[in-house]
């Protein structure tokens, strides 16, 4: 593949396991970092990282900051031991240098906050010999069709993309936790504080649900976005951002105030 197919075949990989927004940054030959912050997967400025690796600078990412994801990292993996993974769970590998240590992006059978993927990979690494000073839920890895100027230059590729394993049940490695997840909105019955039988009226009653139960909104949002799609096309995304914003109001809006009845 080239560069570009390369770039592809890792975010495509990333959207298919339910993760939609990323933090870019690079890290310019003189070591200051630059940044683009929670940015949807389709909107992230490519071009820009390009110029940027081609003047040396070594360009990464990660999924963005202050959401829950269902996927978490590990740095410096064995090839061997990277392939295993990938052979049981689905998961990502990348090769980011020719002497063979990987990146591995494993996807989890639930959403974690950012701790939960601190010990996660902090579990994950002890067992499996990853790199253990990159666990710290919010580490950056490196993006595939680049160039590693760390390693001389050499290109950062897909070495495999596994998506008909099973995805890793993180309850043992975050203390027990029952595993948190929202189901899809096309496997909801239209719930009872609505009478609207639209396929946008469901969603709207669904979305108020799965707040109401305290479900993380970006990945209420991410569903979403998913489920109408086939429907809305092109205005998935600024209707799944109107819906998740009109039903935050409506959870935090305050209630009316009570009327005296000796006022009647």
């Amino acid at each position: 593949m080239r560069a570009r197919q390369q770039t592809s075949a890792m975010l495509s990989w990333w959207e298919r396991v339910d993760v939609v927004k990323a933090d870019l940054a690079v890290r310019r030959a003189d070591g200051t970092m630059a940044w683009h912050h929670d940015r949807h997967l389709h909107a992230l400025p490519l071009a820009w990282a390009g110029a940027e690796n081609v003047r040396r600078a070594d360009v990464y990412i990660r999924p963005a900051r202050e959401a829950s994801w269902p996927l978490v990292f590990l740095d410096d993996v064995p090839v061997s031991a990277a392939l295993a993974i990938s052979r049981k769970y689905a998961a990502l590998v990348i090769q980011t240098s020719a002497a063979g240590g990987c990146h591995v992006w494993v996807r989890c059978a639930t959403p974690l906050v950012e701790d939960e993927r601190c010990q996660a990979q902090r579990w994950l690494a002890s067992r499996i010999g990853a790199d253990k000073a990159s666990v710290s839920g919010e580490h950056l890895g490196r993006l595939a069709g680049f160039r590693n100027w760390k390693r001389g230059g050499v290109w950062v590729n897909v070495l495999l993309a596994s998506d008909q394993q099973p995805a890793w049940d993180p309850t043992a490695a975050i203390g027990g936790n029952t595993p948190r997840d929202a189901p899809a909105p096309a496997r909801l019955r239209s719930p009872s504080m609505t009478t609207d039988t639209s396929p946008s009226g469901n969603e709207w009653g669904w979305v108020c649900g799965m707040l109401e139960a305290g479900v993380d909104p970006n990945l209420v949002h991410l569903r979403l976005v998913e489920h109408a799609r086939p429907r809305r096309g092109a205005d998935a995304e600024r209707y799944a951002t109107r819906t998740i914003d009109r039903a935050l109001r409506r959870r935090y809006a305050p209630p009316p105030p009570t009327r005296d009845p000796r006022e009647s």
